[in-house]
Parts: structure tokens; C-alpha cells; sequence
């Protein structure tokens, strides 16, 4: 089912894995050449920029031939009609996708991430014109589907082509779905935790089988961003501040928040995070244990406003001293343990991965940081003269 067979996924993977070390200096030169022999591959692979322009490029040329078939053909066709086309655009999108992959080998090369994502948007889009634009003709209570559909077809560009980000792209989705059923923005809340709930409970007995190999990152991904998911959703000083349903839909909630479901919410708000970081320990998971310490985060920050009290100027430079303060006592405390190592958790940097992110992010900041902190020039005045002045010698005088 996997556009990607094992073998090329096991081998990009080894590949990948053999530049990590050698960057870190665990392999020697002559070790790394003669392990890259076994690590060839005929899939394409870029950097990350390339991949970048390549999918804008992509999703600005798919764009352009939809709007220029539109311009050129049915110029007085009907939303149903548009619907339609959009429709076939949007096979033919994944269509190409599927063919970048199987003809041209990319793998991860934007060009055909830009057609996978393009064909769910199409989607979408098409199926709200083709049944939903006549609002005397459908009901609200089905127009479900085109959100459902998205998710759909998210989670399954995720499975078939291990794109990372899809899968947030689903939940997303998945928030507007309870919108159509119901007003009530609580049901709203508990539908969406138990549908991330259930998606813990599916992807926790798959994740375990791909413990060492491709699947793994994939898996570990989609838990974290289902644990936050749940969390976000739960709390309410942060979920509602954006909730999707309310963007885009005209429906008024029934009621405001009842006492006993927001006060069970501020509960859970406390009692996630620890669980969260506990089964991200348990793993060795750091994409979950950031899900656990952002969620402990955001409790914090969140804590006066959902218990009304009044909030200070200085309250984040209080949170920032605790943060560090908890930074400073972690790393000291691992790093007194016999060899810097507790319980198989350690401060010392064993990886370059980490250095490299870093730069990344550097680099990218670094393309503003000179424009941020070039002060701006200021206008000289050209009638400006000093004067007034005395000097004390040589018959100089005040313009001098």
C-alpha cells in the first residue's frame, strides 16, 4: 500500500543515518566510503531549500492551469459544473503525484508533495461546489463530508507517501467535522478528544512493531501530535482563542461553557502534561516528551486566566527564571551521575542533528537579524550650525 518499498525506505534511512555519524565524527572517512557502497539508491533526493521552491513551484503551477482551463473553457458554467472539473483536476493531481514517484523516483523532492497536496485541496474544494453551493439544495447537517473527506485523504497521502505533515493536516481537518452536528461548542471539544483518544489507542500497538526501523519517526510524529492535539483541545483559554468552527461558520454557540465540564477541563490541563512527558520517558521519545513540556508550558501560562486572577507585567520573566532554573537542575543532575548518564538519559550532546537544526534555524533568522538591527538613518539638517561657542586661542571664533 506504501508508494515506497521497504527496501528503498531501509536504505535511505541507513544512508542518512551513515552522514549523521560520520558528521559527529563516530566514523572515520575510509569507514564511511566503504559503508556508503551499500547504501546506493535510485530514488532522487534534494536538500531542503530545493524541495522547498520545488513545491511552491508546484502548487503555483497546478494553481495557474486551474485558473487558465477556467479562464479559457466554461466561462458561464455553473458552481456544480466548477465543482466537477475541480474534481477531475484534483485526480489528475494525484495522478501526477503517483507518476513522479513511479516514472521520475522522487523521493521527498517538493515536486511531488506539491501534487499530493494540491489534489487534497482540489478535493475539497470541488466537493463543497459540486453538493454544498446550493444552500436550499443540501443540508447542513451533511456537509460534513467535505472536512471528513479531507481528513480523509490526508491521513492516507500520509500513509502512502510518509509525508510528516499530512497527518496534522487530518486533525485539522477532523476539528471541523462535530461543527455540523452540533452548536454545543463542549460536544464539540469532547468529540474531537475522543477521536485524537482513539487514534492513540490505534497507533500505540502499530508503533511498537517499527521500533527500529523507517516507520518509527512517522509513528513517533503522529503520537505527539495527537497527545498535544488532545491537549490543545482540552484547554479551553487556548482552543477557543482559535477555534476553526468559529472562522468560518455563522452558527452561534448554544450556551457558554457549563461549570462542571470547564472546571474538569482545568483539571486535565494539569493532569496531561505529566502523563504526556511520563510516556515520552518511558519511550525515549523526544518529539513526545517537547509534546509533554510545551503542554506544561501552556498550563502555566494559561493557569490565571482560567482561575480569573489578575495577570502581571512581570509574570513571563517569573516564568522564564523557573524555566531555567529547571534547565540548569536537569542538566546538572544528569551530568552528576556516573559517566553523565541516568537511567539512559543523558545532557552531553551525542549527535550533530541537534548542531545542525540549530544553524538551520540561525540561517533562517539570520535573513532578518541584519535588516532588525541596522538602525534607520536619519535626515540631516542642512541649515544646522554649531555655534555660540568661544575658543580660548589662535582668533578662532564660534563657527570655527
Amino acid at each position: 500500500m506504501r508508494i515506497y518499498s521497504e527496501a528503498r525506505e531501509e536504505t535511505l534511512r541507513a544512508r542518512s543515518l551513515l552522514k549523521q555519524w560520520s558528521s559527529d565524527g563516530s566514523l572515520t572517512k575510509e569507514q564511511y566510503q566503504r559503508l556508503e557502497q551499500d547504501t546506493n539508491s535510485d530514488l532522487r533526493v534534494t536538500n531542503i531549500f530545493l524541495r522547498l521552491v520545488l513545491f511552491f513551484f508546484t502548487v503555483i503551477g497546478v494553481a495557474a492551469a486551474v485558473a487558465l482551463f477556467f479562464t479559457i473553457f466554461p466561462s458561464h458554467s455553473s458552481q456544480q459544473t466548477t465543482g466537477i472539473f475541480l474534481l477531475i483536476f484534483a485526480a489528475g493531481s494525484y495522478a501526477a503525484a503517483e507518476a513522479a514517484v513511479a516514472k521520475a523516483r522522487l523521493y521527498r523532492y517538493g515536486i511531488e508533495e506539491g501534487f499530493a497536496v494540491c489534489s487534497v485541496i482540489l478535493l475539497c474544494v470541488g466537493l463543497a461546489l459540486l453538493f454544498f453551493s446550493d444552500s436550499h439544495y443540501s443540508s447542513r447537517g451533511i456537509q460534513f463530508v467535505v472536512p471528513a473527506a479531507g481528513a480523509v485523504a490526508s491521513l492516507w497521502i500520509w500513509y502512502r507517501f510518509n509525508l510528516w505533515y499530512a497527518f496534522p493536516a487530518a486533525m485539522i481537518f477532523a476539528v471541523f467535522v462535530p461543527g455540523y452536528w452540533t452548536a454545543s461548542l463542549s460536544a464539540q471539544h469532547v468529540f474531537i478528544a475522543v477521536l485524537y483518544a482513539a487514534g492513540l489507542i490505534c497507533i500505540a500497538p502499530i508503533r511498537s512493531r517499527h521500533r527500529f526501523d523507517f516507520l518509527e519517526d512517522a509513528y513517533s510524529f503522529a503520537e505527539a501530535f495527537l497527545w498535544f492535539g488532545i491537549y490543545l483541545i482540552l484547554n479551553l483559554k487556548v482552543s477557543d482563542a482559535g477555534l476553526p468552527l468559529q472562522w468560518l461558520s455563522h452558527a452561534q454557540p448554544a450556551s457558554p461553557f457549563a461549570g462542571p465540564f470547564y472546571w474538569t477541563t482545568w483539571v486535565l490541563i494539569w493532569c496531561l502534561p505529566p502523563l504526556i512527558l511520563i510516556r515520552g520517558i518511558r519511550e525515549k521519545d523526544r518529539l513526545i516528551m517537547a509534546a509533554g513540556a510545551i503542554s506544561a508550558i501552556l498550563t502555566l501560562v494559561t493557569n490565571k486566566p482560567y482561575l480569573g486572577w489578575q495577570r502581571h507585567t512581570w509574570d513571563p520573566m517569573l516564568l522564564g527564571v523557573a524555566l531555567t532554573g529547571a534547565a540548569v537542575f536537569l542538566r546538572r543532575w544528569l551530568a552528576s551521575s556516573p559517566g553523565g548518564v541516568r537511567h539512559g538519559f543523558t545532557a552531553a550532546r551525542l549527535s550533530g542533528k541537534d548542531k545542525q537544526a540549530m544553524s538551520l534555524g540561525s540561517a533562517v533568522l539570520g535573513l532578518r537579524t541584519p535588516q532588525s538591527m541596522t538602525p534607520t538613518p536619519q535626515p540631516a539638517d542642512a541649515e544646522f550650525r554649531f555655534g555660540g561657542g568661544e575658543s580660548g586661542g589662535g582668533g578662532a571664533g564660534g563657527d570655527f
